[in-house]
């Protein structure tokens, strides 16, 4: 199973080398300068397109999914039993995050800049380029903790990580000024997300300040409310309705939904949707379980998968049910089905959390149940009778108290099928209340231990690091708390 996207391209002495992403080969780009850290001729549209291209695989990210519960293994079972995920990082940067950066320098170079007005204004490349690469920063940073980020990307030999601390105040900042360096001039061309609509753009930013304060909430409460206010008030707004929804449209033919490619094209099983998410969402009459995952024999059940079971039990309840769910209905997985990045639903709930926790002066309920009404429309199941019926549930209803775990909750569905996502909100609420697998001894993964090929091409700055995650006398330890995830 793939974890995260790698490229082949080996890190020199632990620095980001110059490289391109899985997609794109470096000769397209004609002849290098004598800077080795840039492309002499690109092209920033197809930089952009590829940048683009690459997220909504990202959002199939199943190992987290897995620590998330989210996703059940079927077959092998060794990630959702904890067996050490040593991930390596090297391929964002010689990919999505190198081609950000070099989408950056075109147009800020004075020689290079007029070239690039071919695809957009330059502000409007660079602002769209900043906000992508914190996007990408983001993932990184959240699922390793610290990593290489103020010296990384510029090729100077060894690269020092950075504290996550460090990185997030950096990344609250470039999101804020990419926001106001958008001007008049040309949308960037190759746009296959947004279709080049910059107010989108801006929203989109605004919003991922919004889920970024609130992972704070925990190790720097006044920094995240202060983060969230700033960006409620920025004039641009934030994803507030579908409307507004990041989705990756797939054209289908050699472009297709990751999760149809995985189930449909190549016949891959070995996935499903947890019993953990179907239980819950059977419970509670949650009609978007049946979005969520394929239906059973029985067409008024959605099957989860139990999670975290051994080799054996998992291939013996397979064998015996058939009829668990994959991911996502059969119906709605095809190969144009759009993959969501970020929604009007988990924007919402995310002000709804915020305001719960008096952060804000809007009414929680009220975003809380215009969040989750938003999510049941999204998924295409959203009725009003059900609706109230499922508002009024004990465990959904914040009449009853539990307020802030039960927006959380909400927060882990709603990022489905992002896993990393669902993850995040867990590691910082602690909800839902998720039981580990059945049988093992230890907690569930706080985040990925650092691959064995940083410590041989880095290996000072990357033993640093694996020293502060020790945990239980074992250095780099997933179990490891990430700088915003305390308890």
């Amino acid at each position: 199973m793939k974890l995260i996207k790698i490229t082949s391209i080996a890190l020199l002495a632990g620095s980001m080398i110059v490289g391109t992403g899985c997609v794109r080969k470096l000769n397209e780009f004609g002849d290098m300068n004598l800077n080795p850290g840039i492309v002499a001729e690109p092209i920033t549209s197809a930089l952009f397109t590829n940048v683009l291209s690459g997220m909504g695989g990202e959002m199939w990210s199943t190992t987290p999914g897995y620590y998330s519960q989210l996703f059940s293994e079927t077959q092998y079972t060794e990630a959702s039993r904890y067996a050490t995920q040593r991930a390596d990082f090297s391929g964002y940067y010689s990919g999505v995050l190198y081609d950000c950066q070099n989408i950056i320098n075109f147009n800020t170079n004075a020689e290079t800049a007029p070239k690039a007005l071919s695809y957009g204004s330059n502000a409007n490349q660079i602002a769209t380029a900043r906000i992508l690469k914190a996007w990408w920063y983001l993932r990184v940073t959240d699922a390793w903790g610290d990593v290489p980020y103020s010296q990384a990307l510029k090729f100077n030999g060894i690269i020092p990580y950075d504290a996550q601390s460090s990185i997030y105040a950096d990344l609250f900042k470039e999101l804020k000024e990419a926001v106001a360096q958008f001007d008049a001039g040309a949308a960037f061309k190759g746009d296959i997300l947004l279709g080049g609509d910059i107010t989108k753009w801006k929203k989109f930013a605004n919003s991922l300040r919004v889920v970024m304060g609130l992972r704070l909430c925990k190790v720097d409460a006044a920094k995240g409310k202060a983060e969230v206010l700033d960006a409620l008030a920025n004039s641009a707004g934030v994803i507030s309705t579908n409307a507004d929804n990041v989705m990756m449209a797939y054209p289908g033919g050699t472009f297709n939904n990751p999760m149809y490619a995985y189930y449909n094209l190549t016949q891959r099983r070995d996935v499903a949707v947890s019993a953990t998410v179907t239980d819950f969402m059977n419970t509670n009459a949650d009609k978007r379980v049946f979005s969520f995952g394929s239906v059973s024999n029985n067409p008024a059940i959605v099957k989860g998968f139990p999670y975290g079971l051994d080799r054996t039990a998992a291939v013996n309840w397979s064998n015996a049910n058939t009829d668990w769910a994959r991911v996502i209905s059969n119906a709605m997985r095809t190969a144009t089905m759009p993959m969501p990045i970020l929604t009007a639903c988990q924007v919402n709930l995310a002000r709804a959390e915020a305001a719960q926790r008096g952060w804000t002066s809007e009414n929680a309920a009220t975003l809380y149940s215009a969040g989750v009404q938003l999510g049941w429309s999204q998924w295409g199941v959203y009725n009003a009778a059900d609706f109230n019926t499922y508002m009024a549930d004990a465990d959904i209803s914040l009449a009853g108290g539990g307020e802030v775990a039960k927006i959380a909750t909400q927060r882990w569905l709603a990022a489905f099928p992002d896993g990393q996502e669902a993850w995040n909100v867990w590691r910082t609420t602690g909800s839902p209340a998720l039981a580990v697998a059945p049988g093992t001894t230890v907690g569930i993964p706080r985040r990925f231990a650092i691959a064995q090929t940083q410590y041989d091409l880095n290996p000072s700055n990357t033993a640093a690091v694996g020293a502060i995650y020790t945990v239980g006398g074992i250095a780099d330890s997933q179990y490891g708390r990430i700088w915003w995830d305390k308890q």
